[in-house]
């Protein structure tokens, strides 16, 4: 018999989650809401009561139907330990505040005994999904509506749609859709480049929308027993988790500051990559894309915080405004904030020293950029 679905909702604003795992069938017994105040964890330490916060610069979430026992235990860096015993069902993980196109790499140890997974797992808005790159698993393999396959990252990944009706999700009670990519042969430790799956997705008729929400790398386990160790490293090593050149697409270069002047105020450019200081980014958990440049931190600012076409995009001191906050989204358009505007390369130029600023959303290739 096909497993039914189940609902888990999670405690604070925001931070209601809802997934599938196998099992027999749940109706509204996991519905509960476990409502408690986001954590503000900045250490490691051992955590069995859902909450959601940052540690070691990574964002984290915990959250516990309760039954039998569960705990995550966070280490350095993006590390983190998990057990459970007879366990209801209990998700767990660390990574991101919110998700993006990027290459996420890890390594660890995943042991269960019954139900569960292994996965990058995490909320786009508009529309309103909910998404798992799954790379292992307990007694049962997720399914649903069969949409093809993606190859990535050395293995095959087969591709299922859900959809879930009227049920808790970080948006309140909705009906939304699940997407999966599911390994075919099981794995613990990788790269699991997220824009291959959601270019997969999106030609399969399965759009994301935007990254306004955490992205994890998260133990699950539904009626199970287990332990997992896990660790984040590669896109990340605190911060938001994601460090490297901004490429754009259309030009094939990369976001640059000129001269590599440290001063606040220099308009940004694409450039020719070639690794320097200058042209490495670091996304924060708050949304801010930073630049060291001889040892001062600027941020990409959009120019006294206009919000019209034609603003220019340029470094500033960073001092966590809004329009130094930075939403990447499924399609690889980067938005500020405030305006929802997109960072372009002006005139769709693909030249040295072409200038970027801020322009209408067109979906065009000079609007799309990778990081990392």
């Amino acid at each position: 018999m096909r497993p039914a679905h189940f609902a888990r909702r999670v405690f604070g604003r925001r931070r209601s989650r809802a997934g599938r795992l196998a099992g027999t069938v749940l109706s509204a017994v996991l519905t509960l809401a476990a409502v408690v105040l986001p954590g503000t964890a900045h250490a490691a330490g051992t955590i069995c009561s859902s909450q959601t916060g940052t540690s070691n610069g990574y964002y984290f979430s915990f959250w516990t139907a309760g039954g039998g026992s569960a705990c995550m235990t966070l280490g350095s860096g993006g590390n983190y330990s998990t057990n459970w015993s007879n366990v209801d069902n209990f998700v767990a993980g660390t990574g991101w505040a919110n998700g993006s196109r990027t290459a996420v790499n890890y390594s660890g140890s995943f042991n269960p005994s019954g139900n569960a997974y292994l996965s990058l797992y995490g909320w786009t808005s508009n529309p309103l999904v909910e998404y798992y790159v799954v790379d292992n698993w307990g007694s049962y393999r997720p399914t649903g509506t069969y949409k093809g396959t993606v190859t990535s990252d050395g293995g095959t990944y087969d591709i299922y749609e859900t959809t879930r009706y009227n049920a808790p999700s970080v948006e309140g009670n909705k009906t939304f859709n699940q997407y999966w990519s599911v390994r075919q042969q099981r794995r613990t430790g990788g790269t699991i480049t997220t824009g291959n799956h959601f270019d997969a997705w999106a030609r399969a008729g399965m759009p994301l929308g935007s990254f306004n929400y955490y992205m994890i790398l998260a133990t699950e386990g539904y009626q199970s027993s287990g332990n997992s160790n896990i660790v984040l490293g590669g896109s990340g090593g605190g911060n938001d988790g994601t460090t490297g050149a901004l490429r754009a697409e259309g030009a094939g270069k990369c976001l640059d500051v000129p001269n590599a002047s440290a001063t606040p105020g220099a308009q940004l450019q694409i450039y020719s990559c070639w690794g320097g200081a200058n042209q490495t980014w670091t996304r924060t958990s708050s949304g801010l894309l930073t630049t060291t440049i001889n040892g001062t931190t600027l941020c990409l600012d959009a120019y006294n915080k206009q919000t019209s076409p034609g603003t220019k995009a340029e470094t500033w001191t960073c001092n966590g405004g809004t329009n130094q906050q930075w939403t990447f989204n499924s399609n690889g358009t980067v938005t500020g904030v405030p305006s929802g505007l997109c960072l372009e390369v002006t005139g769709g130029s693909t030249a040295d020293g072409a200038l970027v600023d801020l322009g209408t959303c067109n979906g065009q290739s000079n609007q799309r950029w990778t990081l990392g």
